[in-house]
């Protein structure tokens, strides 16, 4: 099942919910663009191995190929986010249901850009929609609780191999090179940290562009009467227009971010950045492989820990640590709440 762009825009200003549901979930990658992308490229900002408005084209280009790619390789991540939660009975409160998620979605993740905290978008989507679901289908009946088992091994997975990988890339990067000039190495690892970087966005759209789309589909669907738990093919055009909108709001907020992750939490070299995106993009890709929904930005600032520890515990600014681990621990309950409220309140006014 899928959709081509003619009917989806011939249908879009005739379809009142679908011009809704599109918005609002168009809104949701925007926030994702300010809170989750500028995670791919903080650290070489950072370190100045390139200018912030070069890295944001260079995120936008790579996030793009990375829906494209590994859409076509396995679309897992996407299926598993479509069949988490129970949309089904009557389409109209269903969508409802779906647009009151996207909202409180949206609302969570301003108010984490607000305060600089890179609160993952993945987990506020998750917890988003499962709140949303709930409130639709009066219990937990409207969560699918074998997949959401996969967002549980994916947040272990993305803590251990995130922190992890990042201590023990450093540490081999360290003992590779380890009779030269650490001055003269910088220009190497400045290009190479580029690169890096470039597959952190790649793998960032890899992971989060099939999340949001999977969301989109289900939207699309509820819009047009529909319900199905079948497989779904992903239109060529909704990972461009999907592309586009996360550059966007790179492009507006993400400085910010960049700030908190890539200079606040660690001061890194060339080289320690080099391995922190390193690190991050091979944990994101061991996941995706496996079809494993894990947040970027958890992964991304785990991998920067394990990299600052490396060198010794002190270096790591633990107090912003605690605030992004917070943030992590309440995302949750957070806007699992935000979005069963706002569900319950949405199905009470439409």
């Amino acid at each position: 099942m899928t959709i081509t762009f003619n009917d989806f825009v011939s249908q879009l200003f005739s379809n009142y919910p679908l011009l809704v549901i599109s918005i609002l979930t168009m809104g949701v990658i925007l926030v994702n663009g300010w809170t989750d992308a500028p995670n791919a490229i903080a650290t070489c900002v950072s370190t100045r191995s390139i200018k912030p408005k070069s890295a944001i084209v260079m995120a936008a280009i790579f996030n793009f190929f990375g829906v494209l790619v590994m859409t076509l390789i396995n679309s897992t991540v996407a299926q598993t986010i479509y069949n988490m939660v129970d949309f089904r009975g009557n389409t109209h409160d269903s969508l409802v249901a779906l647009s009151a998620a996207m909202f409180a979605i949206v609302l969570w993740a301003t108010l984490a850009w607000a305060f600089g905290i890179p609160t993952s978008e993945s987990h506020a989507l998750i917890a988003g929609i499962s709140g949303a679901a709930i409130a639709l289908q009066g219990g937990i009946s409207g969560i699918n609780l074998n997949e959401w088992l996969k967002v549980l091994y994916g947040l272990l997975m993305s803590t251990v191999l995130g922190f992890g990988l990042g201590f023990i890339v450093v540490r081999f990067v360290e003992l590779l090179f380890r009779s030269s000039d650490r001055r003269k190495t910088r220009p190497f690892f400045s290009s190479a940290q580029v690169l890096a970087a470039a597959a952190m966005a790649f793998m960032h759209g890899a992971q989060d562009g099939q999340k949001f789309m999977g969301v989109f589909m289900l939207g699309i669907f509820l819009a047009k009467g529909q319900y199905t738990s079948a497989n779904f093919t992903i239109p060529f055009w909704l990972m461009i227009l999907c592309s586009l909108v996360m550059a966007l709001g790179t492009s507006i907020g993400g400085y910010r971010i960049i700030k908190t992750v890539g200079m606040g939490m660690v001061k890194l070299e060339a080289y320690q950045g080099f391995s922190a995106d390193l690190a991050g993009a091979i944990s994101l890709f061991i996941a995706s492989i496996f079809g494993i929904p894990v947040s970027t930005t958890h992964t991304k600032t785990t991998a920067i820990m394990g990299v600052g520890a490396a060198k010794r515990i002190s270096s790591v600014n633990w107090s912003i640590v605690k605030e992004m681990a917070l943030a992590w621990i309440l995302t949750f309950p957070g806007c699992g709440i935000v979005g069963y409220l706002m569900a319950l309140i949405f199905m009470n006014i439409f």
